[in-house]
């Protein structure tokens, strides 16, 4: 299997490198890219260096490369996540505006009919916001903000940010980690 990654300037980078480690760990060949804000972002939050979070991916790309692979239909994968991402990224998403590599990624996915898969961090959410989200929605891209799930009993933070992750592998059908499902109640 072989994945887009893309991480954007809104917060919650953490969920990008939990996912490039899972992802490594599943032997899915990833294709990074993180924005100029996401940069900024990662290092300011995570205590990683955006050197390290590279080297968790098995191919990397500048922002601004609209050359690279990944701009192309056909560069062949099984699809793209943007963790986190930006209601600007988003926009940009909903409306088409292809003018750095995670748009222009994220524009090949949808065109080509692959999954896309948005982890969308903002909060409050103004209509605007809903609205890109629901036109997205309707062209079957995934959104899925982190949303903590509390039945699995979460005693830390990583076991939280490990539950999203886990969320968004099983939509690829991959190994999900440490995933706690719903058991639902007996009467």
């Amino acid at each position: 299997m072989r994945l887009i990654v893309a991480i954007t300037g809104a917060t919650g980078s953490i969920y990008g490198i939990r996912l490039l480690e899972a992802l490594r760990a599943a032997n899915v060949e990833t294709h990074l890219v993180i924005s100029r804000w996401g940069k900024v972002t990662l290092e300011a939050e995570s205590g990683y260096t955006c050197k390290e979070v590279a080297g968790l991916a098995a191919v990397r790309y500048a922002d601004d490369n609209l050359a690279a692979a990944i701009a192309s239909g056909s560069f062949r994968c099984d699809g793209m996540i943007v963790a986190p991402c930006s209601m600007k990224t988003l926009a940009g998403i909903a409306g088409g505006y292809a003018d750095n590599l995670i748009l222009r990624a994220a524009d090949v996915t949808l065109k080509e009919r692959r999954q896309l898969v948005l982890l969308a961090r903002e909060t409050p959410l103004s209509p605007i916001h809903l609205k890109n989200m629901l036109e997205l929605s309707r062209l079957g891209v995934i959104i899925a903000p982190p949303m903590p799930a509390f039945y699995g009993k979460p005693q830390t933070i990583d076991e939280l940010i490990g539950q999203t992750v886990g969320r968004a592998l099983d939509i690829f059908g991959l190994p999900c980690g440490n995933l706690k499902r719903w058991g639902g109640l007996a009467e």
